[in-house]
């Protein structure tokens, strides 16, 4: 990394350690967290390494791109640390600075709420499309098709192609991103 874009992600993330500069890593975060096991370090360390201003070592974890964002960690620290907030700014964070890594779950993030926006509930199969079509590789969808077939053979999956949708979830998708200051 050059020295001028070390100098930005440290500042970057400054806020982030200040939210967890008080952890005594006492571990009752990487407890509580459901999904620690598929981490790569996990939440207590890599609010240590945050803490040590180990600022690589934490832009190439994953562990915060698989927090759930179920407030566990943040319901059970004996210091009432924001942990929570402090994994949501760290992936805004990474996700500017990396946004072709999380490509993929960004669009998978999209074309899931779309579905949503549309129906008012997820719609598998065109979520299924929409995303895949998003991701523009032709052999990625011989990969689930063993998946695909399964779940239509027990009639898990109900096949339909995108449709318009009747827009019932607009309004309030629209307020959110009001509220949010999104486009």
């Amino acid at each position: 990394m050059k020295d001028t874009e070390n100098v930005q992600m440290t500042e970057a993330l400054a806020p982030i350690q200040d939210m967890v500069r008080a952890c005594i890593q006492c571990g009752t975060c990487s407890a509580s967290c459901p999904n620690a096991f598929a981490m790569t370090d996990t939440p207590r360390r890599l609010w240590r390494m945050l803490q040590a201003g180990e600022t690589q070592a934490v832009l190439n974890s994953e562990t915060f791109a698989l927090c759930s964002a179920c407030y566990s960690c943040t319901l059970r620290c004996p210091r009432g640390l924001p942990l929570t907030d402090a994994m949501n700014a760290l992936k805004q964070v990474v996700a500017r600075k990396d946004a072709l890594r999380f490509a993929s779950g960004t669009l998978f993030y999209r074309n899931f709420m779309e579905s949503v926006r549309r129906h008012g509930r997820v719609r598998e199969t065109e979520f299924m499309y929409l995303y895949l079509m998003a991701m523009k590789n032709p052999l990625l969808p011989f990969r689930f098709a063993p998946l695909g077939l399964k779940l239509f053979s027990r009639k898990k999956l109900d096949f339909r192609l995108p449709s318009g949708g009747d827009a019932r979830m607009d309004a309030l998708f629209h307020k959110v991103r009001e509220l949010e200051n999104t486009p």
